[in-house]
């Protein structure tokens, strides 16, 4: 056993043993532990530093309580996070989600992925993420409003422009973002880098909206050519019908594939004349309505419940956009058997470990959420220099800068795969890019 995988073994020992309980955490430093050893290997530099005990420890763990009165005034209490994970490149960078299901656990784990894939996309940008376990579904604007201040009241006091720069994810949205602003602007002034996403009338950027679903879109698109392949004549799954799904919904047919299926937490629909984006877009982001009302108003769609990866149906390449851990090691062995030939993931960490396993074994094409997501946080820092710059950039130029950004850290990960000899392997090309960058930056600033 190589002096490299002793000191991978006995660090992720270390962190089991302080964390036992943290299953999506572990989760996601086996997945960078996995795909190192080649990289520590010929750097024994970052073994003496002793690099990975000190990047899976965050550098900060906030946890407050968020009290918050409900519209008949009875009082509400909910736990609000931020993990600031890591700062050696730029300031800490990464979304705030509302959800039922977050916890520590989860925040540290999408904090600690965002390190690797802020680092990708070659902006100054650290990695954190941080949240609640409110759930905005069902919640009046005025009820989300109040826990929004009160959220933002208490997180006012960790951020700053130059600190930490906070941005939507699931749950929030345009509405949540300009609540959580107006809050702050109250609190510490009109600082309009604090925050990303923000409407277009007080610093937003063109081409935010778009930009998750948008980036995976030309990521995938960079994977398939680099393999003889190409969007038209492609039929496409896609999970989800948030504002990755939609856009990335948009973007594909834009490119020539046909997109066949979309999803919520409830079911699925399947329309083989091709998903109209325009369509999802309304029901989930003016009506806030559930994806079952596409089939009611498509008469070529159909609605199932359960979980899309559960289908039998044929298509050409999967883009899983809706949440973590959504596809395990029994839906990846179908969507083989429904013909895919790549997998790109538009959510954070969707497939789990035996999932990946299974499209290796089967030679799929596999692009990482680390790098096939990364065009939200890309065009989130695109955000923040228009507001240190003071002024906006057209859609164009925007779009134009992203579809760059998508190009390069593709392009990143595959020399990083060859030059340490797992060509082909995004997912360790992507992986051993992200962590050489902010590895050699950490060394650079001493034992800090």
């Amino acid at each position: 056993m190589s002096q490299a995988t002793d000191y991978i073994q006995h660090v992720y020992q270390v962190i089991e043993h302080r964390d036992p309980n943290q299953t999506e955490f572990l989760e996601a430093i086996s997945d960078l532990f996995e795909t190192i050893t080649p990289v520590l290997e010929q750097h024994p530099e970052y073994i003496e530093a002793n690099i990975l005990e000190r990047l899976t420890e965050p550098e900060r763990i906030i946890q407050f309580r968020v009290p918050w009165l409900d519209d008949a005034g009875h009082a509400r209490v909910n736990r609000g996070f931020r993990v600031q994970f890591n700062s050696a490149i730029g300031p800490y960078k990464g979304g705030l989600r509302l959800h039922p299901s977050v916890n520590l656990s989860i925040v540290k784990f999408l904090g600690f992925e965002q390190i690797f894939k802020n680092a990708l996309t070659g902006l100054p940008i650290g990695g954190g993420k941080g949240g609640s376990d409110f759930d905005p579904k069902g919640k009046s604007d005025n009820e989300i409003m109040r826990f929004c201040q009160s959220f933002m009241t208490e997180l006012s006091k960790y951020i700053g422009l130059d600190t930490d720069v906070p941005a939507g994810d699931i749950g929030v949205g345009g509405r949540e973002i300009g609540f959580l602003y107006g809050q702050y602007k109250r609190l510490r002034g009109a600082d309009r880098g604090v925050l990303t996403g923000k409407g277009l009338n007080y610093g937003g950027s063109l081409a935010r909206t778009e930009a998750t679903g948008y980036g995976l879109a030309y990521y995938t698109d960079e994977m398939l050519q680099a393999n003889q392949l190409s969007f038209p004549g492609q039929r496409v799954a896609i999970s989800g019908a948030g504002n990755v799904a939609i856009y990335a919904i948009q973007k594909v047919e834009q490119l020539g594939g046909k997109v066949i299926t979309c999803s919520d937490s409830n079911g699925y629909v399947v329309d083989e004349n091709g998903i109209d984006f325009k369509i999802v877009k309304q029901i989930k982001e003016v009506e806030r309505g559930r994806i079952k009302e596409y089939a009611d108003r498509v008469d070529t769609a159909t609605y199932h419940e359960g979980s899309v990866w559960d289908a039998k149906l044929a298509y050409d390449i999967a883009l899983p956009c809706a949440t973590q851990n959504e596809i395990s090691g029994d839906q990846a062995k179908t969507l083989i058997a429904n013909g895919v030939k790549a997998v790109a993931e538009g959510a954070n960490m969707p497939s789990r470990p035996e999932a990946i396993a299974a499209y290796k074994a089967a030679h799929v094409l596999y692009g990482p959420a680390k790098a096939a997501n990364a065009g939200g946080v890309a065009v989130s820092a695109l955000e923040m220099s228009q507001n240190s710059m003071r002024l906006s950039w057209t859609f164009e130029e925007v779009d134009d800068r992203l579809k760059q950004i998508m190009k390069d850290i593709f392009a990143h990960s595959v020399a990083a795969a060859d030059a340490y000899d797992v060509s082909g392997d995004y997912l360790s090309g992507a992986n051993i890019a992200g962590f050489t960058q902010v590895a050699d930056a950490m060394l650079a600033q001493g034992l800090v």
